[in-house]
C-alpha cells in the first residue's frame, strides 16, 4: 500500500518506475511519488500512484534514483559577486602558475584596470611568508588584490595599498590585521576589515551584474541537484536580491539567509538586523544571524585553546568575547537561530558556552560552522546541548599527507588527529549537516559526499586523512538532506520523501548511497525538482547543446 494524504484531486506530477530512497523510517524505499501543489501526497508502488493520475498530470518515468532534494548547508552564493572577481586561481598550485594567471588577467583588463583574483591556496607560497613581492613582477605596477580560497586573507600589491592609503598597521574592532614588516605593509591583509580597506577602493559591479553573477551560480547549483542553500552572510542587498529573483521568476531553489553581525555593527544597524527576522518569500526566508568566533587556522587567526606551533592563534575574532556572548543572547532571545564560524577549538568552546547561556528560543538549534579541530572534552557537548555541528569535509583538499601544509603545520600532529570529526560527532547523536562553503570549495554536492566518505580526492587512491572518520554512503546522503532540514528546524517539512512534506527532489542515474564513492563525482544528475516544479533536467540541457 502507498502512503498518501487526501490531496483533493488529481496530482500535478507523478514519478513512476524509479528507485525511491525516501530516508523515511516508515517506508524507506518505493518506486513512485505523487505531487500536488508543491507537496508530496503519496509514496508507494507504481500501480497505486498511477491510479491517482489524471489527464493533466505530468508523468515522468524512470529508470533513475530519487532522493530528497540535496541541500548545501553553507554557501556564500548571493554575496560572492563582490569578491569572486577576476582570475579564477583555484587551479593554481605554484608561483609560476600564479604569475601566468596574473599575466593573462592583466592582458584581459588592459593597462589601466585592477588585477583581481580569487581562490588562491596558501600552499602556493611554500614556506615563504605571503608578500606582494611574490606578484609585483607579474602585475607590472597595476593595482592588484588577490583573495585566498577561504576569502579570509587578501594579498594587495604596493600600487593597491597606495590607492587605499594603507601605509602601516591599524587597529580594528575585530581580529583583522595589516601584516607589516619593520612597520611597512607586506601586502598580506588578514580578515575582512583589513581586506575591505583595499576592496572598498575597487570599482564595484552594478546591481544588475551582481544579480546576473548570483543567478549563474544558482543555476549551477540547480544543475547539480541542489534544492536549497543556507546562505551565510546576508545583508539588505542579499534579501533584496532574493526577493527580486523570486519576483522575476528566476529563483529555482530555496534559500535560508543569515544576516551577518560583526563586532563593529552599530546599535542602529543591530536594531535593523533584528527587524529582519521575519523577512521571507515563498522560497526564501531569514530568521538566522551569523557571527565569527575566529578566522582561519592557516594564517594564525584561528582561536585555539593552546598556542599553535609558532606561539600564536590565541586571539578571538571579537576582541572582547563577552560582547560576542551578549550578542548571542540578544539575538537568541529575539527568536533568531545563531550561527557561529569557529575553526579552532577555542572558538568552538566559546560558542558552546555562549549558546549554553543563551538557550534556544525557537523551533531550531544554534549552529557552529567548520569545527576543524575538536578535543574530546567538547565533542559530546554538541549532542548534549542541542548544538548543530555544520561540517565541510571538502576543506581537507588542501592538506598534504606529510602535514607540511600551512593548516597542519600550525596545528601540529595532536590537533590534526582531532580534525573534521564528522563520524565521531554523528556517533554522539549530534546533527551534522554538510556543505561546501562555496566559493571556498566547489559547489557540487557529489564531490562533497565523496570527500565525506573517502577523506581523500575522489579517483585518486592516495592518502586518507583520519580514516576512522569516513562516513558511509547513507550517512553522507543524510548530511545533505535530513541533517540540513534538522539544522534549520524544518524536519517536519523537508529532508525526506513522505506525504505532507515539500516536493523537493533530486533524481540521479543511480542511488548515490550505492554508488562507489570514487565514481560519485561523475554520477549523472537527471533532474531537480523544487516545490513540485521541475527546475532542471539533463535531457533539456542536452537538447540545447
Amino acid at each position: 500500500m502507498s502512503r498518501q494524504e487526501d490531496h483533493g484531486g488529481q496530482v500535478d506530477l507523478a514519478l513512476l518506475g524509479f528507485g525511491v530512497r525516501t530516508l523515511d523510517g516508515e517506508r524507506p524505499f518505493a518506486t513512485a511519488v505523487a505531487i500536488r501543489r508543491g507537496t508530496i501526497v503519496a509514496v508507494g508502488p507504481d500501480d497505486e500512484i498511477k491510479a491517482s493520475c489524471g489527464t493533466a498530470t505530468r508523468v515522468i518515468t524512470g529508470p533513475g534514483a530519487v532522493v530528497p532534494g540535496l541541500v548545501d548547508s553553507h554557501s556564500h552564493v548571493l554575496s560572492a559577486g563582490s569578491f569572486v572577481r577576476g582570475a579564477d586561481l583555484t587551479t593554481v598550485h605554484s608561483l609560476d602558475q600564479l604569475h601566468s594567471a596574473l599575466a593573462t588577467e592583466r592582458e584581459r583588463v588592459g593597462d589601466s584596470g585592477w588585477i583581481l583574483g580569487w581562490g588562491l591556496e596558501y600552499n602556493v607560497f611554500g614556506d615563504s611568508p605571503m608578500s606582494s613581492d611574490h606578484v609585483e613582477d607579474a602585475v607590472l605596477g597595476q593595482p592588484a588584490l588577490l583573495r585566498t580560497m577561504d576569502a579570509h586573507t587578501g594579498l594587495a600589491n604596493r600600487a593597491a595599498l597606495d590607492l587605499a592609503g594603507v601605509h602601516g598597521p591599524r587597529e580594528f574592532e575585530d581580529g583583522s590585521e595589516i601584516v607589516c614588516r619593520d612597520g611597512a605593509p607586506t601586502g598580506e591583509l588578514r580578515e575582512m576589515s583589513a581586506i575591505a580597506l583595499v576592496a572598498d577602493v575597487i570599482p564595484v559591479p552594478s546591481s544588475s551584474e551582481s544579480k546576473a553573477a548570483a543567478q549563474e551560480v544558482l543555476q549551477r547549483y540547480v544543475s547539480h541537484g541542489v534544492t536549497c542553500i543556507h546562505q551565510m552572510d546576508g545583508d539588505d542587498f542579499t534579501f533584496k536580491l532574493a526577493e527580486e529573483l523570486e519576483h522575476e521568476g528566476r529563483l529555482d531553489l530555496r534559500l535560508v539567509i543569515s544576516v551577518w553581525h560583526k563586532p563593529e555593527t552599530s546599535p542602529e544597524e543591530t536594531e535593523a538586523q533584528l527587524a529582519m527576522r521575519d523577512l521571507h518569500g515563498k522560497l526564501w526566508r531569514g530568521g538566522v544571524v551569523k557571527m565569527f568566533g575566529d578566522g582561519v587556522i592557516d594564517t594564525g587567526t584561528g582561536w585555539l585553546l593552546e598556542p599553535d606551533t609558532r606561539g600564536g592563534s590565541l586571539t578571538p575574532f571579537w576582541p572582547e568575547p563577552a560582547r560576542y556572548s551578549e550578542s548571542v543572547v540578544r539575538f537568541s532571545q529575539a527568536g533568531f537561530q545563531v550561527v557561529t564560524h569557529a575553526t579552532g577549538d577555542g572558538a568552538v568552546r566559546s560558542a558552546l558556552d555562549a549558546y549554553d547561556r543563551a538557550g534556544a528560543k525557537g523551533p531550531f538549534r544554534h549552529r557552529i560552522e567548520h569545527i576543524e579541530t575538536l578535543p574530546d572534552e567538547e565533542l559530546r557537548r554538541f549532542a548534549q546541548e542541542g548544538v548543530v555541528a555544520s561540517m565541510q569535509p571538502l576543506h581537507m583538499q588542501w592538506r598534504k599527507p606529510d602535514g607540511s601544509d600551512w593548516w597542519a603545520s600550525l596545528l601540529g600532529p595532536e590537533r590534526t588527529s582531532h580534525a573534521f570529526r564528522c563520524l565521531d560527532l554523528l556517533m554522539t547523536g549530534a546533527i551534522v549537516p554538510l556543505g561546501s562553503d562555496w566559493p571556498v570549495a566547489g559547489l557540487d554536492p557529489r564531490e562533497g559526499m565523496a570527500w565525506a566518505r573517502l577523506r581523500r580526492t575522489p579517483g585518486d587512491d592516495g592518502f586518507v586523512f583520519e580514516p576512522q572518520q569516513c562516513l558511509s554512503g547513507l550517512q553522507a546522503l543524510h548530511g545533505y538532506t535530513t541533517m540540513p532540514a534538522a539544522a534549520v528546524g524544518e524536519s517536519l517539512s523537508s529532508g525526506r520523501i513522505s506525504p505532507g512534506l515539500r516536493a523537493d527532489l533530486t533524481i540521479f542515474a543511480e542511488d548515490p548511497v550505492d554508488c562507489d564513492p570514487d565514481d560519485l563525482v561523475d554520477l549523472p544528475v537527471l533532474m531537480t525538482i523544487v516545490d513540485g516544479r521541475v527546475v532542471w533536467t539533463a535531457a533539456e540541457m542536452a537538447a540545447r547543446l
